[in-house]
């Protein structure tokens, strides 16, 4: 009876679980905590959480790469990290945001696009960082080209984007630069608002802006075509990102398929963000996930989107003088592609120094920008180093 008994344990995971596994089960927890808890993205990091526990359970079959030896068929999160793989989900998740977006806000304000390619500053801020790093420590940071990329495009603050550069230039730092991307967009509001005050002094900070002017739905409808049609001619590997959020877009602006706008909006960009988060959350296997360039990984996707707030700030800032101090520099610190998270922190912080002033409509436009921007960074460093 004890043989039969000590034998039944060794089948079991509790006999063959290490310590690394054991530590990323308690990582796992602590993104639970996060998403739950403190309501840090929920959305995403709470998949992303259940992912990693998955994939760290000894003895489970949950192999990202390859089907368990012996077989032909993988498991479930083998095929559901296919749409990974393959590219799929990051522009379903586009399409979905583009059909909750008003693009309004930058039509009214064509400027503010500005903004937003100026808080693309933390994507090369963080892949110069990344090669000086591999080249200083080559053994403890062994950053090629294709890893710093996709380490850079935390900086943009565009989870979709950053797992759709990633999985094409470096898959398998795939968790630990989604875990990092996500996590750092949840905390926005923690991050920014002492960079504005650092940044902006307060005079400016307590400028009012005109009320933008309306825009019609003729607009917005050449708008989304537009920019499909240019981005894809003159950057190829950036359309399928641009187009899916310019078609969901169009199907919001449209005013003629409610359904399928609706669909976008909400049971396809759920059923998406499911699959996304738990399959990417997958690949953070503890021998791929404990090491140091993991830490290096953290650490430069902090700086990227220290620097990406500040390259707006500091551009928001020019655009106030040469405007005449009609423009708030506070709403270059939304041209981060956390929509509509970082316009918002924008416009709490201005209603701080000011409480009549209402900047959430003037920082939506370079919010918008910013995810444009971000796609068209991925498509650039997609097509440099692929």
């Amino acid at each position: 009876m004890e043989i039969n008994l000590l034998e039944l344990l060794k089948t079991t995971g509790f006999f063959t679980i290490t310590w690394q596994q054991v530590l990323m089960i308690i990582i796992s927890f602590i993104l639970f905590y996060l998403a739950i808890k403190k309501q840090y993205e929920p959305l995403l990091l709470l998949p992303i959480a259940f992912g990693v526990l998955l994939t760290n359970l000894p003895l489970g079959e949950f192999d990202l790469t390859n089907p368990p030896s012996g077989t032909d068929a993988g498991g479930l999160i083998y095929y559901l990290y296919q749409g990974v793989k393959l590219g799929i989900y990051p522009p379903l998740i586009f399409l979905g945001v583009g059909a909750m977006t008003d693009f309004g806000p930058l039509i009214a304000n064509p400027k503010s696009i500005l903004l937003g390619a100026a808080a693309q500053l933390g994507i090369f801020a963080a892949l110069l960082g990344a090669v000086l790093l591999n080249t200083l420590f080559p053994n403890v940071f062994p950053y090629d080209l294709k890893a710093a990329a996709s380490i850079g495009i935390i900086g943009g603050a565009d989870g979709p984007t950053a797992i759709f550069l990633t999985s094409k230039l470096k898959p398998e730092l795939l968790g630990a630069i989604a875990i990092a991307a996500y996590s750092y967009m949840a905390l926005i509001p923690i991050i920014q608002p002492p960079l504005m005050r650092w940044i902006v002094p307060k005079k400016e900070r307590q400028i009012v802006m005109e009320q933008l002017r309306p825009v019609s739905k003729l607009e917005k409808i050449i708008f989304s075509v537009m920019v499909t049609v240019i981005c894809s001619i003159l950057l190829p590997s950036a359309a399928p990102l641009i187009a899916c959020l310019m078609f969901g877009n169009l199907l919001r602006e449209s005013g003629v398929v409610e359904r399928l706008s609706k669909t976008a909006q909400n049971e396809l960009i759920n059923i998406i963000t499911i699959f996304l988060g738990v399959s990417v959350g997958a690949t953070a296997k503890a021998e791929r996930f404990l090491s140091p360039s993991t830490l290096g990984i953290i650490a430069l996707g902090l700086a990227a989107f220290a620097f990406s707030t500040i390259g707006g700030l500091l551009f928001g800032r020019i655009m106030c003088k040469f405007s005449g101090g009609k423009i708030n520099p506070l709403i270059g610190a939304a041209g981060v592609s956390a929509v509509p998270m970082a316009a918002r922190v924008a416009h709490k912080v201005g209603t701080e120094d000011c409480p009549s002033n209402y900047l959430l409509m003037h920082a939506m436009g370079p919010n918008v920008a910013g995810v444009i921007g971000s796609a068209v960074a991925a498509g650039l460093l997609l097509v440099s180093l692929s």
